[in-house]
């Protein structure tokens, strides 16, 4: 792991060791607690990326990618609830529209904590969320198959598609209203923790000082598909805890050393790409980095498992946690682009 001499990262580690890892079982069988949220809304780690100007810290993508694996790597769930706020942030931080000015502040202050409920744009040419003009803003009329943070949110970046395939996203308030109800949690083998739902829309109207951005799908697609190329850093954060793991075992330390040695490598090449290249650049390449990541978080999960026994199933074990957690990470985020490469990179590891 990188030793980034900023105060966001040392500030991820102490709420890491001293709240997120000591509680991870717990929340892993029951739900992501307030406390875990507001100790992230005090901390500044909501902030990370967001405009100093608006509140947020400005900090180098390396930073973010680093207190990003710390989180992962501590407490899966709670990550993955946090994770969804930042990429609203970074799109009001590009925005020219009037939301920028009412929420980027609060959200990179921390005050309010954003959802997505986006990925259901990747379906297209299916629609399953209709965007549709109306008296100075938009209906919005489907079904939102996931939506994670529900009760912890206090906002959502919500995505439709019109009638002339143009995306339109617009911030609504994560909570049930008239054309908006969610689901009982889902339970899920792994980080059903997240409070994770689904989302009913019937005629949800959001004016026009809501929407931060329209796109063509086509656009968005292709941009979608180049940043769906890179590694995630939990990927590497769920890795490298596992390997913590296989370090305490004294007969895995020539397997702890091996992957080490190789996950160390895959991570420096993939965030090497990530920092230096433009989103659409190398990407077969980048996609390779991503199923050799996977691989090896799954081998280094899986070691774990191995060297705990019947010991790793316990569920008060991380072991079987993290296992499932990356089990989790295989599709989270996932573009068809990138289930491609991931299938073929298997046929290709099975030997004949």
């Amino acid at each position: 792991m990188d030793s980034t001499p900023h105060p966001l990262t040392g500030q991820a580690r102490r709420l890491a060791e001293v709240l997120l890892a000591p509680h991870a079982q717990r929340v892993d069988r029951t739900t992501v607690p307030v406390s875990h949220i507001d100790a992230l809304r005090a901390s500044g780690l909501l902030g990370t990326s967001a405009p100093a100007a608006y509140g947020g810290a400005g900090a180098p993508d390396a930073v973010a990618r680093e207190i990003q694996e710390i989180l992962a790597g501590a407490c899966c769930a709670t990550w993955f609830v946090q994770t969804q706020h930042h990429a609203p942030v970074r799109l009001l931080a590009r925005s020219e529209e009037p939301a920028r000015d009412s929420l980027l502040r609060p959200l990179a202050t921390g005050e309010l904590l954003s959802g997505v409920a986006y990925a259901h744009v990747r379906a297209y040419p299916r629609v399953l969320v209709r965007a549709t003009p109306q008296r100075r803003g938009w209906c919005f009329d489907g079904a939102v198959p996931w939506y994670t943070g529900w009760g912890l949110n206090d906002v959502m970046l919500l995505a439709g598609i019109s009638d002339d395939a143009e995306v339109v996203f617009a911030f609504a308030d994560a909570r049930d209203r008239p054309g908006l109800e969610a689901s009982p949690p889902m339970r899920l083998a792994a980080l059903s923790a997240s409070r994770t739902v689904s989302l009913k829309l019937r005629g949800l109207w959001l004016s026009d000082e809501s929407v931060v951005l329209r796109v063509p799908q086509e656009a968005w697609a292709r941009h979608d598909a180049s940043r769906g190329a890179n590694t995630s850093p939990a990927v590497f954060g769920v890795a490298y805890a596992a390997l913590r793991l296989l370090e305490q075992s004294p007969d895995a330390e020539s397997t702890s050393r091996t992957l080490r040695a190789r996950l160390d490598e895959v991570r420096r090449r993939a965030y090497a790409l990530d920092e230096h290249l433009e989103p659409e650049e190398r990407v077969p390449e980048r996609l390779e980095l991503r199923t050799r990541a996977y691989h090896l978080m799954r081998t280094a999960t899986t070691a774990a498992v191995v060297a705990g026994g019947g010991r790793a199933m316990d569920l008060d074990r991380p072991a079987q946690r993290l296992a499932r957690e990356g089990l989790f990470l295989l599709i989270q985020g996932q573009t068809a682009q990138a289930r491609s490469a991931h299938l073929t990179s298997l046929a290709a590891a099975v030997e004949p």
